[in-house]
Parts: C-alpha cells; structure tokens; sequence
C-alpha cells in the first residue's frame, strides 16, 4: 500500500538531520551526516545525495511529494541560503535548487525557526491556529510569525526577525553587529552570559560559581529547580526582558498564542512564569489575557525534521 511521504532536511551548523514523514506526522526513517567537512556545496549536495538515496528508495521514490528544508539564512522565496555564518560556506546558496536536482523530486526551503513554526502548525500545539509566534530558545534565539493561517515573510523573505529587536538599548553586542539584540539575552547562550556577568560582579553563594565555563542553560535549570537564589533570578531576569519584548510583539501582530520551543524553554513553567507576568504588565489592555503561552508538542530530537517536512506538504 502506498502512502504520501515528505522529506524533512533539517541543515545544521555542525550536523544535517533527514526524515521521511508521512501526513500524521510519523518519522519513517531517519538519519544524519556531518554539514561540515565538505569543501563546497556541491560537495554537501554529493554527500547528501548518497546519504538520502537508499532511504527514498526503500520508501518508494513516487510516494515522496517533495523535501522541505530548514536552514539558518533560508529564504522561502528564492531557495537560496544567504549569508549564513554558521554555515562553513560564504555567499549565496541555491540549495532548493541543488537539491531538486540533485534528489529529482520538488524542493522548499525557509529558516530553521519558520520551518518549526510550519511544523508545529502542520503536526503541533498551534494545530488549528490561525494567528501565533512561535519562539525558539536555542543558541540563539529565532521565530516565525503566523498571521491568517500563513507564515509572514515580508517581501524579501526573511520577515519576523524577533531575536534582533532590540530588546535593550545600547546593550550587549550581538553577533550580528548591532547592540542589545533580545538573543543576547533571552536564548541558551544569553542566559548563560548573565550569570557569568552577574557572578563576576557579585558574591551569591550558588552551586553555579564551582561551575565555570561549564555553566549551562540546563545548568541554571537544575539549580533553579532546586532553589538555588541565584538562578532562580536569573530565570526572572531573563523572563522580564523576554516577556517585555514579546508585549511589543503582541502589539503587532495581536496572536492567540506564543509557543516556545528550545533547550531553554525546556525549562518550563520556571521561565514562563516571569515571561507571562512580565509580558501581562506590559501589553496594552486590549490584548490583557488574551495570548496564550505554549510548550510546543513536538518532540525535541525529531522536531527540526519535522517541521523541514511539513514545507513539503
């Protein structure tokens, strides 16, 4: 019996993940290959290829609608990876492109977080939702904004930018360039280099000081959960500047919910908390009590996959 499949190709800074899902959401096979370690990207594309061809074959070559992908610098409307600093390639990338040729089969792309946000729509907590953003707390911090059912792009393809507003004036540097960026504080990494800053210019006693550079986002988590002081208010900082941000986001775009997805909203109810408080006593009256703060429902190892596949569809 034959089934409609999509490949989920989810490009990574360091690893590539694929899958083949089938319409409820089901990863069939799935696997991995290194994105580093290829001189150019027809090198990756060659890789890929072979890493790819037997698990499309053992599916059924015509049951596949197309491949999605998901990559840092992902513009939906051209295909293209633009300028992507994680990437080990400079430039611009025809990667939709380079794999429909390379795999004969149909190809879209767009940006890791707007690849979640389909996914979490097509598979997840924002099934049925017409108007949401969805947050990812990684090493950054990236977001998709839906609005009427569909994912806003802007017309260059690379609207909803929300971890580079600036959350904070004439604050921390940012990768980017620019300074006070909101993922230089609300993501694993700015959470991280709070408590080093704060620790460096304090004396709490906290299980973190013994830690160092091994201090970690679910470092912080497990001190907090078990009432460590100190990282309980780096939680409540790190919630305050996130739900004040989100306040102004609201305000634009007035969603039903905010859905989290990341190492970092792993920690749950610990910083939504402050991020629902913050963000209630900062919204206009209008939309007081109105947006609903989620998890997301996608597993963690499977979700960047399946959020690529659901392009596909």
């Amino acid at each position: 019996m034959t089934q409609a499949l999509a490949l989920g190709i989810d490009i990574g800074g360091t690893n590539t993940a694929f899958g083949v899902v089938n319409r409820r959401g089901e990863i069939v096979t799935k696997g991995s290959m290194p994105t580093r370690g290829h001189e150019t990207p027809h090198h990756y594309i060659a890789a890929l290829q072979q890493a790819l061809q037997p698990i499309i074959e053992q599916a059924g070559r015509d049951n596949f609608v197309g491949a999605g992908i998901g990559a840092p610098n992902g513009n939906f409307y051209s295909g293209d990876i633009v300028f992507a600093p994680n990437l080990p390639w400079e430039g611009v990338i025809p990667m939709a492109k380079m794999v429909s040729d390379a795999l004969h089969m149909k190809a879209v792309l767009t940006n890791d977080a707007n690849a979640a946000a389909v996914g979490e729509m097509t598979y997840g907590a924002a099934k049925g939702l017409k108007d949401f953003i969805l947050v990812t707390l990684g090493t950054g911090l990236g977001s998709g904004f839906v609005a009427n059912g569909e994912l806003i792009y802007g017309h260059d393809g690379f609207a909803g930018e929300l971890g580079h507003v600036i959350a904070v004036r004439n604050g921390r540097k940012c990768g980017c360039g620019r300074m006070g960026c909101l993922e230089t504080y609300a993501s694993a990494t700015g959470i991280v280099r709070t408590a080093h800053l704060l620790l460096a210019d304090r004396d709490d006693a906290t299980i973190l000081r013994g830690q160092g550079d091994e201090i970690s986002a679910r470092s912080i988590y497990i001190a907090a959960k078990a009432g460590d002081h100190f990282a309980l208010e780096l939680m409540e900082y790190t919630g305050r500047i996130l739900g004040q941000t989100l306040a102004d986001a609201v305000a634009i775009t007035s969603p039903e919910a905010i859905i989290f997805f990341g190492g970092l909203a792993n920690a749950g109810e610990m910083l939504l908390d402050p991020v629902r408080a913050h963000m209630e006593a900062n919204l206009l009256n209008i939309y007081k009590n109105k947006v609903a703060l989620i998890q997301s429902a996608l597993p963690d190892a499977d979700a960047a996959i399946l959020g690529a596949s659901a392009l596909a569809w």
